[in-house]
């Protein structure tokens, strides 16, 4: 199945400068490009785009896939949607741009797998209340052996996502990056001021 994405919200992506990273925000199932927007108040300024996911669920929820097995995607499910956001990318975004990204729940899943399959596009990748897809992807192996730095956060009381799906997350993780994982007290399935905080080092770090 060929899945597109047609629809975002942005700023500045008709002003990007050579070489001038750009931010690519991923929301959640259920969600919409939207959702994710007011979260650019908290990083360094730069271009900016959130993506609506290509499959419609109801009026103004959409997801990047179904949700059959929702924690353990299939292959089948993953990869059109990762291909969507790949085209999306090389038709809007220059070729020397970098990409920041930043992925909530399924949309943080969308964040690895952007990250697992060209690795060399992105300066940070940020994954929020996520998890991942258990198969191989291409990079993975090379993963292993540069361990880019990965932010990955979590509220402590997020009932959501399984401890398995953030088990596999974590171990996988450990293996392939140098990732920087918080949990957060009293955060559920969201994200607040304190993790967003913790965000916008990190990005500002890896843009240097």
């Amino acid at each position: 199945m060929s899945l597109n994405i047609s629809k975002f919200v942005s700023q500045g992506l008709e002003l990007i400068e050579p070489g001038q990273p750009v931010a690519l925000l991923l929301h959640g199932y259920g969600a919409n490009e939207r959702d994710l927007a007011s979260l650019m108040s908290f990083l360094p300024e730069m271009p900016w785009a959130a993506l609506r996911a290509p499959l419609a669920l109801s009026h103004d929820a959409f997801a990047w896939y179904g949700m059959t097995n929702p924690l353990n995607p299939t292959a089948e499910e993953v990869l059109p949607a990762t291909e969507a956001v790949w085209q999306w990318v090389e038709q809007n975004i220059p070729d020397d741009s970098p990409l920041v990204v930043l992925g909530f729940s399924q949309g943080g899943l969308m964040a690895t797998q952007l990250l697992r399959t060209r690795p060399s596009r992105l300066a940070a990748t940020v994954i929020l209340a996520g998890f991942m897809y258990s198969g191989e992807q291409p990079a993975d192996a090379q993963l292993k052996l540069d361990r880019p730095k990965v932010f990955y956060g979590r509220g402590a009381q997020d009932s959501m996502i399984t401890r398995e799906a953030v088990s596999a997350l974590n171990t996988w993780l450990q293996s392939h990056t140098r990732a920087q994982t918080k949990n957060y007290e009293g955060l559920g399935h969201s994200i607040d001021a304190r993790v967003m905080h913790d965000v916008a080092t990190y990005v500002t770090a890896q843009l240097g």
